[in-house]
This record gives C-alpha cells, structure tokens and sequence, in this order.
C-alpha cells in the first residue's frame, strides 16, 4: 500500500474532526424523540430524498428516535391534473371534496408514503408507513376557514371541505414502533368520530405531534434558508418573544407565517427547540443536529406562555 500524502492525511484529520464534533450532541440526543416534517424540494431531488434517508437512519443507528411527517402537495396536483380534476385553493388551503380526498389519500398514504418508506428501508433503516387513520391516532375535526370583508357586519364561514385540523393525538402507536426500533414516516390525513377523512397541513400535524410525544425537537424542512430579516439576512437564533415581534412587524409573513406558528407553539407546550432548516442542502438534519454550524433558524420557548397550539 503506497504511502499517504500530506493532502490525504489532512483529509482524514478534517473527517475525525467533524466524528469528534458530533459527540456531545449525540450524548445530549441519545434516547430522545425528533420530529421532521419532511417535504419542498428535499422531496423531489433524487440526490436529497438519498441524503436524506440516509440522515434518518443514521440517526436511529446512534440511539435518536426520529419521526418522519411528510407532505406531497405538489404530487396530489400533479395526480389531480392527470385525472383531470380541477385543484382549487382557498387561502392556500385545498378544496377537498371526496374526489380529492380520495386522491389525497391515494398520494399520500399509498405512493408517497411508500416511496418514503422504501428509501429508508434501502439505506439500512427499519421505517414503517401509516396515516392518521391507522388506529385512528390522528383525531381531526373539519377546519372552519373565514372572510371578512369591512363591509360585512358577520364573518363569512367558507366550506373547503375534508380539510381537517388535529383535534387530539394518541401517541401508543407511534411509540411501539419507536420501542421496537422503527422509524415511524406518517401521511398527514386524520379521521373524525364518524370515520370521515381529513386532510391536514403536514406542518400542522408535526408539531402537534412533537407536542404530544414531548419530543426534542421539531425541525420543519423548507425550501428556503430559514427565517430571514426585513434584509435577508439569516436569523439563527430566536427565542419566542422576538419571533412574535417579527410577527407583529410584518417580517414573517405568508408561507412562513403557518411554519412558524407551529414552532412556537411546540415550544410553547413542551419541545424544547424548534427549527426551520433549509432542505435544498444535502444532510441538513446532521448539519443542523450534530455539528457545531446550522443550517437554518433555531427557536426556542424562552419568555413565552403556553400557547393551545397551532391550527393554521
């Protein structure tokens, strides 16, 4: 074997660095629950569905329990368009009439969940695919979505159909498959009393979830770099009161707004940090977990008042 150059040398240096950086977070993770809402384009680039499967599983390999919730709006569209249904939205929500759910559920809870599953199953993980449904740990209640106009006295209550919102969470299957070292991936779809299904923000339903499970963490993977300034200029770390002084001055606003009301509400009822990463780069979770440089927004619950949750 011939020697090893000065550069290789210093390569494997750079490599038991970034080994040895990693150790006190995995000993301040090891046993704990992780919470990802997985979706955006982490979803649909070949090279970061790979990246992160193998993140995932590697974090169960070392002792953290993550749990995957996962969205798929833009395959439920692309299914609609080729059964030439008509996608409506109403404040960004999905009109969901039974035709649509029933795709919903299709994508959802069949392809995409599926193909989640697959991946990390092919990268060494054990991962197990359910939705709401199943057990029926997903309590929903049918979402009531207003307009209000100035000119009108009463707000108007607008039907968007089966969108639900999280009414309660029974976390027994969730924990079996932890407890029996199986990386949960969870379809966003709820069920009421009468056994009617919802479909519900992916958001939403992770960070009801860290909620319930009292998990560690939330990490909300997104297509931007995380929470920026009026400047565009990435903010790192924010606790709770200067997240709702962003609110309040416009700052965050729109897409984000839903993200980080969840956040705060996880950390407003129990999980200790929430963060919004930037899933276009490869292996964001052990960037963002493991090593000393993030790759997004940090938020913690420091200075705020339990909150009853987010309902979009």
């Amino acid at each position: 074997m011939p020697p090893e150059t000065m550069t290789e040398r210093v390569d494997f240096q750079d490599r038991a660095l970034v080994l040895t950086e990693a150790l006190p977070y995995l000993q301040q993770y090891a046993g704990k629950t992780i919470v990802v809402k997985y979706g955006g384009n982490a979803m649909e680039n070949d090279e970061l569905k790979r990246s992160f499967a193998r993140s995932v599983v590697l974090l169960k390999a070392v002792g953290i329990n993550p749990v995957v919730v996962h969205g798929g709006g833009p395959q439920i569209g692309e299914m609609l368009n080729r059964l030439n249904l008509e996608s409506r939205f109403v404040q960004g929500m999905r009109v969901t009439d039974s035709s649509t759910m029933d795709v919903v559920q299709m994508v959802l809870g069949g392809l995409v969940n599926k193909e989640i599953v697959s991946l990390i199953n092919s990268n060494g993980g054990r991962a197990v695919g359910i939705t709401g449904k199943d057990g029926r740990f997903i309590r929903a209640k049918r979402l009531k979505v207003t307009h209000k106009t100035p000119e009108m006295t009463v707000p108007e209550i607008i039907d968007i159909g089966q969108v639900g919102e999280v009414e309660s969470i029974d976390t027994s299957i969730v924990e079996m498959l932890q407890h029996s070292d199986f990386i949960p991936v969870i379809a966003p779809i709820g069920v009421d009393d009468a056994g009617a299904s919802y479909n519900i923000n992916a958001d939403l339903v992770a960070g009801k979830l860290a909620e319930a499970l009292k998990a560690e963490k939330l990490l909300l993977l997104t297509n931007t770099e995380g929470l920026l300034s009026k400047d565009g200029e990435l903010l790192t770390g924010l606790n709770a009161k200067q997240v709702q002084a962003l609110i309040d001055d416009g700052t965050i606003y729109g897409g984000m707004l839903p993200k980080i009301q969840c956040a705060l509400s996880a950390v407003g009822n129990g999980v200790n940090t929430a963060l919004i990463i930037d899933g276009r780069v490869p292996h964001a979770l052990l960037l963002e977990l493991l090593t000393d440089q993030g790759v997004g927004t940090l938020i913690t619950g420091e200075h705020v008042e339990t909150v009853s949750g987010c309902n979009g």
